[in-house]
């Protein structure tokens, strides 16, 4: 089965680091998450991905050059100008040719989901589309979706008012189509799946949808981001053995740390250099970048090559772009985001 993968978003929530990188580029535990989608597609019978790209597309094409991820052929669609997602999803399908039934899933989203049950409920109710629904707190960032007994979806609204939602069932970015849900979508314009699609095929009574369940994150928040590695480092992903982790902290074999630095739930990828008396509680550290000592960081990013001066306190949320260089002695905290182009 083919898949597209969406990434062509600019990641402005989790700007600066996403001046440098697309965001499916940044990495989860030493791992470029969009490793861990192909990893995830993969276990399903996934062979062929078309990568819809357009921010920064030159990063997906040089990262990969022998065109396969876990075993997984890759095929890029660079979008001419931006499309919006199903304008997107167009354009990959008949760069790709895809001509069967086809999964699309959203780059940013890490996810247990089984995928191989969601194509089986989308053939066993003979669905045009199929959507994978995941319950949240507060539905009014998502599009939330209402379904009658059998599966088939009566209403799809985007981002409604919290106390307005009729369920807190929300898309999970993960579809199943049909190549004939392309026909519906114009071409050389923008269309949005969610707000043009969708209820299109709401309203044809050909869309479905299928509450799994599963562990689901959208890392584009640096919030998420940061929630999606300490998950990975305290066992969420099973299928995934994660090398030189000492208790929830991970430090890339070509860092140096000094020994009396204390981390908690922390990510030091590759060529950092952690000072002494350092604290890291809940941080990801990018590569090449220097904490000096008697440092204290919480729930924060390091950019790469960025540098933490000595007895600083940063966090939370402090997010530190590429090259930058904090003074001695700051103390930040908030949203707190430092860098730009």
């Amino acid at each position: 089965m083919k898949a597209i993968i969406l990434v062509g978003g600019m990641g402005t929530r989790l700007r600066p680091l996403t001046y440098e990188m697309p965001k499916q580029m940044l990495p989860l535990v030493g791992v470029p998450m969009i490793e861990c989608v192909f990893e995830m597609l993969a276990r399903h019978g996934v062979n062929e991905v078309i990568l819809s790209l357009g921010y920064l597309p030159d990063h997906f094409i040089t990262a990969y050059p022998d065109g396969a991820i876990a075993g997984v052929k890759i095929s890029y669609a660079v979008e001419p100008e931006p499309l919006d997602t199903a304008g997107a999803i167009k354009f990959a399908a008949q760069f790709a040719q895809v001509d069967d039934t086809f999964l699309v899933v959203n780059g940013d989203v890490l996810t247990d989901l089984d995928v191989t049950a969601l194509v089986a409920f989308h053939r066993a109710h003979h669905a045009q589309a199929t959507i994978a629904l995941h319950a949240v707190e507060d539905p009014s960032r998502f599009g939330v979706v209402v379904t009658d007994g059998d599966g088939r979806v009566s209403a799809f609204i985007e981002k409604p008012p919290r106390e307005e939602a009729p369920t807190n069932l929300i898309n999970a970015g993960t579809y199943v189509f049909e190549p004939s849900v392309l026909a519906l979508i114009d071409s050389g314009r923008k269309v949005s799946v969610e707000r043009e699609t969708f209820p299109a095929l709401a309203a044809a009574a050909t869309l479905y949808a299928m509450d799994d369940h599963a562990y689901w994150l959208d890392t584009g928040t640096p919030a998420t981001f940061l929630q999606a590695n300490i998950d990975l480092l305290n066992g969420r992903d099973a299928e995934r053995t994660i090398a030189d982790l000492v208790g929830s902290a991970w430090c890339h074999p070509s860092s140096q740390v000094a020994a009396s630095a204390k981390l908690n739930n922390a990510v030091v990828d590759r060529d950092c250099v952690i000072g002494e008396n350092v604290v890291l509680d809940g941080v990801v550290v990018m590569p090449g970048a220097v904490v000096r000592d008697d440092v204290q960081i919480r729930s924060s990013i390091i950019g790469p090559r960025a540098v933490i001066g000595s007895a600083s306190i940063l966090g939370p949320t402090c997010v530190v772009g590429a090259e930058v260089t904090v003074a001695d002695g700051s103390e930040l905290s908030g949203l707190v985001q430092l860098g730009g182009i």
